[in-house]
């Protein structure tokens, strides 16, 4: 046996534990229910005035950071929106059956408070850095917020877990899927793919969070938008197969699937588990990360950055995930075998649309969804690597990101997917204990804000007065009173 296969097998045992069905799925699970319980469900009752608030109005104006409210939605929204509402999904039905995409609606929906919880924490707890720089996320409220050393400990186990992380689910899976598919439906060389990917991703990362935030702004909507279009026409060529399509998905969920065609069957388990995997690779929510681009945001009040953050686990998983979802079950091409699963989305879209038309926009989907996730992926890494070294560290973290684009690019799917999972539940498990013991303060200080200001349209000068009135520990000018802190 040689040792990728070994090295294969050991990422297999371990992501199969930490996913298993004790550790990582009750408790991501469990979390989402917790903090939608002690929050009266405000992803449900906040979610339209959210949407507003980060897709129309955009900006808070009065409010400190390094970009806006909408440029830090689209840059989290970049990182979020990647192959997984594409590829992970079909990796998910391939292995879990129809039922995995109900468990990745369930893990979104649970998941949108654990995204608003960790976004309001990010800014809560943010300070400014050593460059002047906002910095925040589980790095650091999970060290300000818990006090002594079960706080510093879970810190430092995100940090060094993210880092290993923004080179897995932010940049091998995201290359691989990109030269896979381009050599598909262009026969382009997987090394050509990886060194144009390499280029265009050093350019952009020169500029940092201000140019990752114009370049996302710029293209993330419109390639949401593109890919919806298309899966609409799939489903409206697909009309009649989508009531079964709905059977299958909320039967298998309860049940598990049969073994038919290339699929080898599936328990009710295997679905859960691989739909919370996926699912959780595809919307981050609990994993952390959207925090950090979260504190950098402009916003007179963490409430408000935090509703606006938690519209993208709506937007990728109940939109995005649930066309790519519906697409693949409705065109019948889910039963063909994991061996076929990065390719899935495409074949379905070719069943429906003529010629080659239907390759062709899932392919730029993916280029397009990868490129964005690279790039709000490695300002993830960014920050936990100079939190661990010192800001010293940008440079060469910059550098060695941009290679493993070309490393990714080449390498084989399997492994590259595993290892993104386990580094995935590894993230997440400090991030979740956090969200669990600061659940109380979330709860409190969630509730005096949203009572004060129900609909998100206090202007800064009112929410100044509510914050002195209500003697708040958080300011608009907090970051900088904590500016010491590093």
């Amino acid at each position: 046996m040689s040792f990728t296969d070994r090295l294969s097998g050991w990422l297999s045992d371990a992501d199969s534990f930490v996913w298993g069905p004790w550790l990582l799925i009750p408790l991501l699970l469990g979390t989402g229910i917790i903090l939608t319980i002690r929050l009266r469900g405000v992803q449900f009752r906040k979610l339209i005035p959210a949407l507003r608030l980060g897709l129309l109005d955009r900006s808070d104006d009065g409010g400190e950071g390094d970009i806006s409210q909408y440029q830090a939605l689209t840059t989290a929204l970049a990182a979020t929106v990647g192959v997984g509402n594409i590829v992970g999904v079909a990796t998910a039905i391939s292995i879990g059956g129809p039922g995995a995409l109900f468990w990745m609606w369930m893990t979104g929906l649970a998941g949108m408070a654990s995204k608003y919880s960790e976004a309001f924490l990010g800014v809560r707890f943010r300070i400014k850095d050593a460059k002047g720089n906002m910095s925040g996320g589980p790095q650091r409220y999970l060290e300000r917020g818990i006090k002594g050393p079960l706080g510093k400990f879970l810190a430092w186990f995100f940090m060094i877990a993210a880092v290993i992380a923004s080179f897995g689910i932010g940049n091998m899976t995201q290359a691989n899927a990109v030269s896979e598919n381009l050599e598909e439906s262009f026969n382009i060389d997987p090394m050509v793919s990886g060194i144009i990917m390499f280029v265009l991703v050093g350019a952009v990362l020169l500029g940092g969070i201000s140019s990752i935030g114009k370049v996302t702004s710029a293209f993330v909507p419109l390639m949401i938008v593109i890919y919806i279009i298309g899966g609409i026409v799939v489903l409206c060529i697909n009309a009649s197969e989508i009531p079964h399509a709905f059977g299958l998905i909320f039967s298998d969920a309860f049940t598990g699937t049969s073994a038919i065609g290339g699929f080898v069957g599936s328990g009710i388990l295997m679905a859960l588990q691989m739909g919370v995997a996926r699912g959780i690779f595809s919307n981050e929510s609990g994993m952390g990360s959207a925090a950090i681009a979260a504190a950098a945001a402009k916003t007179t009040h963490p409430v408000r950055q935090g509703l606006v953050s938690m519209t993208q686990t709506f937007i990728d998983t109940i939109i995005v995930v649930s066309f790519t979802g519906l697409v693949i079950i409705s065109a019948g091409v889910w039963d063909q075998g994991k061996e076929r699963a990065g390719l899935m989305t495409s074949d379905a879209f070719k069943e429906a649309l003529p010629g080659d038309w239907g390759g062709h926009i899932v392919t730029i989907s993916i280029v397009f969804f990868a490129f964005s996730t690279i790039l709000g992926w490695s300002y993830y890494g960014e920050r936990c690597a100079q939190r661990i070294f010192g800001s010293h560290a940008t440079v060469p973290y910059r550098a060695l990101f941009t290679c493993v684009v070309v490393v990714g690019a080449t390498m084989e799917l399997d492994m590259a997917w595993t290892f993104s999972d386990l580094a995935n539940g590894l993230m997440a498990l400090p991030n979740l204990i956090g969200l669990l013991i600061l659940s109380g303060l979330i709860a409190r200080e969630t509730k005096a804000y949203l009572d004060f200001d129900p609909e998100l349209k206090a202007s800064a000068k009112d929410v100044e007065k509510f914050l002195i009135d209500a003697k708040s520990p958080w300011s608009m000018t907090s970051a900088a009173d904590a500016q010491s802190m590093r």
